[in-house]
């Protein structure tokens, strides 16, 4: 009930800010479950692409989102149970198999399942390498993955801002792929790498985004650790600078 309430207050509401416009949205089925995948620009992917779309989507979110503490934890807690997104452990092992479950159920009750494939937001607005989990739960449902590429979803809220700022976002959304030829070969990591790989190289396409054959998340770790080596580098100077302003106080 909440996910309708909040899609038919933001709808006019965005629309009316960002003139958000879409292509291909013939290529949504009207029934039946089907994986909606999607680059990932910025929070505020999923909140476009579901009130673009006329049926609900059901986002596999991160369980950060669900654990926060204070206020701001409690509202992000209460906002995402609230539209119905599903909180898993991206932590690999265990964690995935359960994330694995949960897809499944979603898509065998016929409903859309969203996921960004590269698993975490691009850090510097191109398209990474996909994860194979995509591929894994298309098999094991059989159901068929909707390519769709986000655009300007960075632009009007970048990584880091909370208040979006005035632009115009797109959806461009592509034909449905059948991967049923592969049926009962969802354990063989080389069928799941190709798979994952023509998703990837359909929302390349879609997206226009260059394709950086990296996981997001490893690209994040590089930026962090370089950041850090650049602030090392930065200070230094400064241990050296230090003791002769006490030698001087002295």
């Amino acid at each position: 009930m909440f996910y309708w309430v909040v899609k038919m207050i933001l709808t006019p509401v965005l629309r009316g800010f960002f003139r958000p416009w879409v292509e291909g949205g013939e290529n949504i089925p009207a029934q039946g479950g089907a994986i909606l995948a999607s680059n990932h620009l910025s929070f505020s992917d999923s909140i476009f692409l579901p009130l673009q779309v006329p049926r609900k989507i059901t986002f596999l979110a991160k369980s950060d989102y669900f654990t926060g503490r204070g206020i701001k934890g409690r509202l992000t807690r209460g906002f995402f149970s609230g539209v119905g997104q599903v909180p898993i452990d991206r932590s690999g092992g265990a964690a995935s198999e359960g994330a694995l479950r949960t897809a499944k159920r979603i898509l065998a009750s016929g409903s859309l399942l969203g996921l960004y494939p590269e698993g975490t937001r691009s850090p510097d607005g191109r398209l990474y390498r996909g994860k194979t989990g995509i591929a894994r739960m298309a098999l094991e449902a059989g159901v068929p993955v909707i390519p769709l590429a986000m655009i300007n979803t960075d632009v009007v809220q970048p990584t880091g801002t909370l208040i979006p700022k005035l632009g115009r976002v797109g959806i461009r959304i592509g034909r449905p792929l059948d991967f049923s030829r592969y049926a009962g070969m969802e354990d063989d990591r080389f069928v799941l790498r190709s798979i994952t790989d023509e998703i990837m190289y359909e929302l390349m396409l879609l997206s226009g985004q260059e394709y950086v054959d990296q996981y997001a998340s490893q690209a994040k770790a590089d930026l962090e650790q370089a950041r850090v080596a650049a602030r090392e580098a930065t200070g230094a100077g400064e241990p050296a600078a230090v003791p002769t302003a006490r030698r001087k106080a002295s």
